[in-house]
């Protein structure tokens, strides 16, 4: 299997043992403790299942501001983007050297994790504005990404840490929600040797499931894994449990047996285009993908990113060998009305944008409010109608 970054083991933070578990979640109550940001929560969340190995926690401002630059921490070590415990107060902290983090995003704040705390920085606005620019290339605070990363506290605390729970994910999602390890352990039981991986915080039409249909066979995959955003999106976007319903429908019904996973992985979407696409790639090597699928705007959110940014930054600004996972850049792709089945469009060029079947979001949206199924070339008919289904339930 396809070893995880950086390291010939995973390395996960959550404490497994139940021994020392029930210890850590004693000692927690003894602590000093925060509430930390839903950003920083989930980057506990993906650093307790190993999807962020080898990280031992959070990033102190001399690494976050290199990785913004480099990609690179500042003893080398390969990361995507900054991964910040960011608070707007520390006074709970005190000289405290061992603090426990609260979950914001569950009732009661239980406690996530315990830091053992390395430092705590005041991060000036050169520096921020350093970060936002290099990870969403933009400063524009309409940009959702932009605004959670900015509305987060100018206090960073670093410092290893250890997990002691997966927030709502787990409880909200038993079915879908796995970590790096244990989605390493099915691919293993599977027997699969080559897996692609598809990201997704959306339901899939059509186009995304013959994509994934056509990444397989191109690249001789014996496994997919549907791999879907389970943490907070921006308003509008259809809630995880919808998308569960109706992707899993699509793999029930048009995928053979034992070919494709349905999991889902707790994290806020970013929204960062080519940083994210990099990130998602990072943390799919980390699960055991040996391939990554990133189509046209992968990760992107209205005009801030060039349509095909995520697949360039892997040949232009990812370090050389920093990962073994392997890109399958895909086109957008729709079904042709002149071959009758879904193709990426940049391998149909003898086509005009009549000759294939293109629906907007917002008229998809008003068909499925209206109780009108999309075209059966854009969706299928049984992933529709859950769709249908909720829609209709917000009038």
């Amino acid at each position: 299997m396809i070893k995880p970054v950086g390291s010939e083991t995973l390395k996960p933070l959550f404490a497994y043992d139940p021994d020392r578990h029930h210890a850590l979640m004693s000692e927690a109550e003894t602590l000093p403790s925060v509430i930390i940001s839903s950003q920083a929560a989930g980057n506990a969340v993906m650093m307790g299942g190993g999807y962020f190995s080898p990280l031992a926690g959070f990033m102190n401002v001399a690494d976050a501001v290199s990785v913004a630059n480099t990609m690179r921490m500042t003893d080398g070590l390969f990361f995507p983007v900054p991964i910040l415990c960011l608070l707007e107060s520390v006074a709970a902290i005190g000289d405290a050297r061992r603090i426990a983090l609260r979950d914001p995003n569950v009732a009661g704040n239980p406690v996530l994790a315990i830091m053992d705390v390395a430092a705590i920085e005041q991060i000036s606005d050169a520096q921020m504005n350093l970060m936002t620019e290099k990870v969403y290339r933009t400063l524009d605070p309409a940009h959702p990404g932009v605004a959670a990363f900015n509305s987060q506290g100018r206090l960073a605390v670093s410092g290893p840490i250890q997990v002691l729970n997966f927030s709502y994910f787990q409880d909200d999602f038993p079915d879908t929600f796995r970590t790096a390890v244990e989605i390493r352990n099915e691919i293993a039981e599977h027997g699969w040797q080559r897996v692609v991986a598809f990201q997704t915080r959306n339901p899939m039409h059509l186009a995304h499931e013959e994509l994934c249909h056509m990444a397989m066979e191109r690249l001789d995959c014996d496994g997919l894994v549907i791999h879907m955003l389970l943490g907070k999106l921006k308003p509008g976007d259809i809630p995880a449990p919808v998308r569960d319903a109706a992707i899993r429908k699509m793999v029930e019904l048009y995928f053979p047996p034992n070919s494709a996973m349905v999991t889902g992985y707790g994290f806020d979407m970013l929204y960062a285009g080519p940083r994210e696409a990099v990130l998602h790639a990072y943390f799919r090597q980390n699960m055991g993908a040996t391939h990554f699928i990133v189509g046209r705007d992968h990760a992107g959110v209205g005009d801030y990113y060039g349509a095909f940014d995520a697949q360039v930054i892997f040949d232009e600004e990812v370090p050389s060998g920093a990962m073994q996972i392997e890109i399958f850049k895909a086109d957008h792709t729709a079904y042709s009305k002149k071959l009758n089945r879904v193709v990426m469009m940049c391998e149909a060029p003898d086509h005009t944008k009549e000759d294939f079947v293109l629906l907007s979001g917002t008229r998809v949206r008003e068909l499925l409010g209206s109780g009108v199924a999309p075209p059966p070339e854009f969706s299928r008919p049984e992933v529709a109608q859950i769709l249908m289904d909720y829609y209709q339930s917000l009038d």
